[in-house]
């Protein structure tokens, strides 16, 4: 049986095996990573996941509408929380931060993917994906879109999208 993965040091690498009549199996999807006996670590304190060190430097009130730009303003189905994030390479090689990989949760337990058209109203260009180079940081703001009144809880933050993930809590 051989097994294939990428160069990564990720503690939790997908891999594809090949059975020993020569059919290759799906990966497995990675399981959201548990939190620690200590729970997840709280806003402010830099937590790893593969090459990147994440920071929470702020987390915004909840708005309706986000943007200055009329052409590119969007309206939120529910609102718009925007969580500001400093990202460091901490890896020997440039690394690609993408935001779409980064998912917040609610004190519910539900799970909310970002709003890439809507970041675009509150980052440059290449806060939405960026190669970072070893050593280098970026601070980004990611943003979801929630219904109103949700409370967010934690966010699981990602160096790829198939990484296990670190979390931090919000609250």
């Amino acid at each position: 049986m051989a097994v294939l993965s990428d160069d990564s040091d990720n503690s939790k690498t997908a891999a594809t095996f090949t059975t020993a009549v020569g059919k290759p199996t799906a990966p497995a999807k990675p399981a959201a990573p548990a939190p620690t006996e200590e729970g997840p670590a709280p806003a402010g304190t830099p937590v790893r996941d593969g090459k990147f060190d994440f920071t929470v430097t702020a987390v915004d009130p909840p708005v309706k509408v986000i943007g200055d730009n009329p052409y590119l303003q969007k309206t939120a189905q529910g609102e718009y929380i925007a969580v500001h994030l400093t990202v460091t390479n901490i890896g020997g090689k440039p690394q690609s931060y993408f935001a779409s990989n980064q998912k917040l949760f609610d004190d519910q337990g539900r799970e909310f993917e970002n709003d890439t058209m809507a970041g675009i109203n509150v980052n440059d260009d290449s806060a939405m994906m960026s190669d970072i180079n070893p050593g280098n940081s970026v601070d980004v703001v990611v943003v979801f879109d929630v219904p109103a009144g949700t409370v967010p809880a934690s966010l699981e933050l990602h160096d790829s999208m198939f990484s296990g993930g670190a979390q931090v809590a919000l609250r």
